[in-house]
């Protein structure tokens, strides 16, 4: 891995934020790539999808909408060692996610003056579970045990056909997850192509499907590729999305006293996702440093996905960064904004107390970040590319909208109508103070005697 070195250097904010590593994505490539798929699904719907799934995954899947038969049948097949797995996953997730609800509330004001705020779940979701490198059923309870708990009402999975399986069945345990959870409405569909079907709803164009495959969501969710994501960004303006995701990333924290051994495996293990992938480890120690370089020598050749390993952890976006103390180590952890961010110090209660920037903080050198991707009841749908500095991990709250009610008896309004119409005016938007008045004066259009009429009417 290479070094950054920030010791003895006195950076200011812009600088720090410059210095941290980062994949570079090649977006504009992708958009062009990703625009013709977004429209030809808008207008030629399951058709399309058809289409591209032969092209890109291999597999032409006439069934698009997976029968609920076949999740059924994934689940009793299953290994029992695995269906125990995710069962435990399902069950901490939303033990998890039902002490996120939010809770309405209100506020009074003044008598007959009173605000209040309604958390509303969103109606339909559509949740995209990528395939690619890896399977991920790790995925589905991710996005919809939270949905499920804020009390959506329609959950929707796309995720890849499988062009090992006859009929284009995406991969068994992620239908048996599907089945765990009660989700019914899974569809082979991967890619791009997913994103427009959530986007725009499709057509079905085959006698199977009926007129209508798929119905359009009202936010999508869920990591993917560089094409996912490009297609979400492209779809934003008009449907929600959770996020923009980029490459995974890991960063650690780590002092003196830091198990080198612990550090280089889990920098390894962020790597096997994505030759993309970011493992970055901020240390005040130079012996950590090389022990650490030297754990990586021997272990990166034994794991099973080396290649991929060391490409990922040999590129511009991962490093060891080497600081003049702890507190540097804070500062460049917050600069980077980690979508996972590891504690190993002696003091993790108070590094973590201090961590400003992180999609999720795993306290500890017996809290790595692999227990947070299967089991440990937080979400792996996190914050990547630094943007952990304003945005937070997907959870409850990511399906649903706050909005307020606000509710004024006539006493309540007419002891604020003048100066609502005082502010208006100064706004040069006297039809909003119109409004208020109007309720309680003959003729609010009268400028002359507006100030008698307000005075009589008990608004001054």
């Amino acid at each position: 891995m290479r070094i950054i070195d920030l010791r003895g250097k006195n950076l200011t904010r812009a600088e720090l934020l410059d210095a941290m590593p980062r994949a570079e994505m090649g977006t504009s490539e992708a958009t062009d790539l990703v625009r013709p798929i977004l429209d030809d699904v808008k207008a030629r719907g399951a058709a399309a999808l058809r289409d591209f799934g032969e092209k890109f995954d291999g597999v032409r899947v006439e069934n698009l909408r997976v029968p609920v038969e076949a999740m059924r049948q994934a689940l009793e097949e299953l290994d029992p060692e695995v269906r125990s797995a995710i069962e435990e996953s399902v069950k901490r997730s939303r033990a998890v996610a039902a002490s996120q609800v939010p809770h309405d509330f209100h506020t009074d004001l003044a008598p007959g003056a009173r605000v209040a705020e309604r958390w509303i779940p969103v109606q339909r979701v559509g949740l995209y579970v990528p395939g690619g490198k890896a399977v991920y059923p790790s995925s589905v309870i991710m996005n919809a045990v939270p949905a499920q708990a804020a009390g959506v009402e329609s959950l929707a999975i796309a995720t890849p056909p499988s062009k090992d399986d006859p009929q284009g069945l995406p991969n068994k345990t992620i239908l048996a997850t599907c089945a765990i959870l009660g989700v019914d409405e899974v569809y082979a569909v991967g890619g791009a192509q997913a994103i427009a079907m959530f986007a725009y709803g499709a057509k079905g164009s085959e006698p199977q499907d009926g007129d209508v495959l798929c119905d359009p969501v009202d936010k999508i969710t869920g990591p993917g590729n560089i094409f996912v994501a490009t297609a979400k960004s492209l779809v934003s303006a008009f449907v929600g999305i959770d996020a923009v995701a980029g490459p995974t990333e890991i960063g650690i924290i780590a002092d003196a006293q830091a198990n080198p051994k612990f550090l280089a495996a889990d920098l390894i293990g962020q790597a096997e996702h994505d030759e993309l992938a970011g493992s970055v480890l901020f240390t005040d120690s130079t012996d950590i440093a090389d022990a650490v370089q030297a754990e990586l020598l021997e272990r990166v050749p034994r794991t099973k996905h080396a290649e991929r390993v060391r490409t990922s952890l040999s590129g511009r976006q991962s490093a060891i960064v080497l600081t003049d103390g702890l507190d540097q180590s804070i500062d460049a952890a917050n600069a980077y904004a980690a979508e996972h961010l590891e504690i190993q110090t002696v003091d993790a209660d108070a590094v973590v107390g201090r961590v400003r920037n992180a999609g999720a903080i795993f306290r500890g050198p017996y809290s790595p970040v692999p227990l947070g991707d299967y089991m440990s009841g937080s979400n792996h749908v996190l914050p990547t590319g630094g943007t952990a500095r304003f945005a937070a991990g997907l959870g409850v709250h990511t399906f649903m909208k706050p909005v307020e009610v606000i509710e004024y008896d006539e006493q309540g309004l007419k002891e604020l109508a003048a100066r609502v119409n005082a502010f208006a005016v100064s706004e040069d938007l006297p039809g909003h103070g119109e409004c208020v008045l109007t309720r309680f004066v003959d003729d609010p259009y009268d400028k002359a005697t507006l100030n008698d009429q307000e005075t009589k009417a008990g608004l001054k």
